[in-house]
């Protein structure tokens, strides 16, 4: 009698066990699907300015690009002379505002683009995650 019900009771959890396992994986697979942009989708961009700058200059640029359509946010860095940059796709495109960027200040500059190894490499806070290398395998199994 006990192995009867040692045996529905393994039997059950067993089922319960994989169907929670199957239903985590899709959900991790429709979760990290591409999706198209939509109205709250925001990127990062990031102009490599190949002059010295000055803070004055920071400013100046900072206050430049918040005037640009669908420009939300404005990070630069003096020191580096990089200007970083959030945006909304729909409402804009970073290559458009970099060129209006080149035209307005005259300075040698040009996007950064990450090449094919480092988008491959992704986050780097996201590379020892525990979901990161359960998404990653699901991913190369699908």
């Amino acid at each position: 009698m006990i192995s009867k019900k040692l045996k529905q009771i393994l039997l059950w959890g067993g089922g319960i066990s994989c169907c929670l396992v199957v239903i985590l994986a899709v959900h991790i697979y429709m979760v990290t699907r591409p999706k198209a942009p939509g109205a709250n989708t925001r990127i990062m961009a990031r102009i490599d300015i190949r002059q010295d700058i000055s803070q004055e200059d920071a400013n100046k640029i900072a206050a430049w690009l918040y005037q640009q359509q669908g420009v939300d946010r404005v990070m630069i860095s003096a020191d580096n002379n990089i200007a970083v940059f959030t945006y909304f796709p729909v409402k804009a495109n970073a290559d458009d505002i970099v060129q209006h960027f080149k035209t307005a200040f005259h300075y040698p500059a040009q996007r950064y683009v990450p090449d094919e190894a480092e988008l491959k490499n992704g986050c780097p806070a996201m590379a020892q995650s525990f979901s990161a290398r359960i998404s990653g395998f699901i991913k190369y199994i699908f």
